[in-house]
């Protein structure tokens, strides 16, 4: 699990289903932040943006909060939670309806700097 060194950002209710975003994440998972940023702005997938936009957000505490340096970071944990499901319905034949799920999902990404902080 994630110590309390880690660099962490979490962006929550993102309107894209899990198994559609941890495609994305499994694309990213391990690399260098810059690599994984880069590799993200040229996938077509949806959730790449949101994923990027979590990237960014914890390079971004990493250089404010623990003053590292983006090319020192490296993607260590990512994942994709379940969030809440909006059913939503359509209207069928014969006075029916089909349920329409709106999946959501809580986007998780830990950083580790490359060099250890001299403490």
């Amino acid at each position: 699990m994630a110590t309390e060194g880690d660099i962490r950002a979490r962006a929550r209710f993102v309107l894209a289903a899990p198994q559609k975003v941890r495609l994305v994440i499994d694309l990213v998972r391990g690399k260098a932040a810059t690599e994984a940023l880069e590799l993200l702005r040229y996938t077509p997938k949806s959730a790449a943006g949101p994923v990027a936009k979590v990237i960014r957000s914890a390079v971004a505490n990493a250089e404010q909060n623990f003053g590292l340096n983006q090319d020192d970071l490296v993607v260590d944990q990512i994942w994709a939670d379940e969030g809440p499901t909006r059913r939503w319905r359509r209207f069928g034949a014969r006075g029916r309806f089909k349920p329409i799920l709106r999946r959501s999902s809580h986007i998780t990404v830990v950083l580790r700097s490359r060099t250890p902080a001299a403490a």
